[in-house]
Parts: structure tokens; C-alpha cells; sequence
């Protein structure tokens, strides 16, 4: 066995959490898959918001970790052939939390990107960069060696090509 799980098992993982989704909601709380930038985590769970126990069990944020952890993988895959790099990543790390602790939790300037899955899922998927990071990433897009220019302000051509990024890299691992 290669430690992965299946598709039917990832499939039965998230009908037992759509099972428990009637009797534990809690409308102000998001649960996301934290990135800084370079993609690093590690496998704690961490509750930031004070109903959260009342949100994820400890096996759903389990399962959670490991969708996560596939998805991500899938991700950093997408994310190296479009750079031409190698991209490492480490396990995610989960954390329920609100949107005003993960506004307070990140230096400025900062990039945050969010999609929302529009069906089979409910929920978004969040991924923050530094706004250096944003630059290197863009500048390999382009064709360039990955420099960044501390002093530049983020244009929309930043902005596009890492929304494209994040697309390309989110629609690889949804499917």
C-alpha cells in the first residue's frame, strides 16, 4: 500500500463528514488549509475561533488534512510545470478559524487568493503569499530566473498571473 488513500475512500471520508455537517455548523467559521508562501505546514491541528471544537472533530480535521495533503500535492505538481521548478511541500497544517483571525495572523503586505467550490464541496480554499513570493512566482511565469524587486509595487499583471496560478493549480487538484 502506498499510504494514499482512494477515491472511494476519499469519497466515504467526505459523506461522514457531510453526516455530521447538520449537527455541528457554526456560520462564522472557516476551515482552511494554511500556506506561507513556500507551502510548509505540519501536521498539528490548531483551533482559533472559541465554538471550533464544536465545528471539526479531531477525525474529520484528520481527513481533512489528508485531502489536503493530496490536493496540495497535485497543486505543487501543476505549480512546478508551470515554473520550471522543483516545488516541495510539506504536509498542511489545519486550522478552523474566522476570517478576522487569518487577516490578524499574516504580516502585510500580503496576498491572499480564495476559491470557492462551487459543487461537490462547500467551502473555499485559501492560499497566502508574501507579496515577494507573488513576484518570483510571476517572474518564472513569465520566463524570467524568479528575481524580485523589493522596492515594486504589485501590478495587476502580478495579480493576474497568480490568479491564474492559483486556478490552474486548484482546478488540477479538484479533479
Amino acid at each position: 500500500m502506498d499510504g494514499m488513500l482512494s477515491q472511494d475512500e476519499i469519497n466515504a471520508l467526505l459523506n461522514g463528514m457531510n453526516d455530521d455537517d447538520n449537527n455541528n455548523s457554526n456560520d462564522n467559521a472557516d476551515m482552511t488549509t494554511q500556506d506561507d508562501g513556500s507551502v510548509t505546514g505540519d501536521n498539528n491541528t490548531t483551533n482559533n475561533d472559541p465554538g471550533a471544537d464544536e465545528v471539526l472533530s479531531d477525525y474529520e480535521k484528520d481527513a481533512v488534512g489528508e485531502i489536503s495533503n493530496i490536493s496540495m500535492g497535485t497543486a505543487a505538481t501543476t505549480l512546478s510545470s508551470l515554473l520550471n521548478q522543483k516545488v516541495n511541500i510539506t504536509t498542511p497544517r489545519v486550522e478552523v478559524a474566522d476570517w478576522e483571525h487569518l487577516s490578524r495572523k499574516y504580516d502585510r503586505p500580503c496576498v491572499m487568493l480564495q476559491i470557492r467550490y462551487k459543487e461537490g464541496l462547500d467551502g473555499n480554499n485559501v492560499l497566502i503569499l508574501k507579496e515577494k513570493d507573488v513576484k518570483i512566482i510571476t517572474d518564472l511565469m513569465m520566463g524570467g530566473a524568479g528575481n524580485a524587486d523589493d522596492n515594486e509595487e504589485l501590478t495587476d499583471l502580478h495579480l493576474s498571473a497568480i490568479g491564474e496560478a492559483m486556478n490552474q493549480m486548484m482546478g488540477s487538484a479538484a479533479t
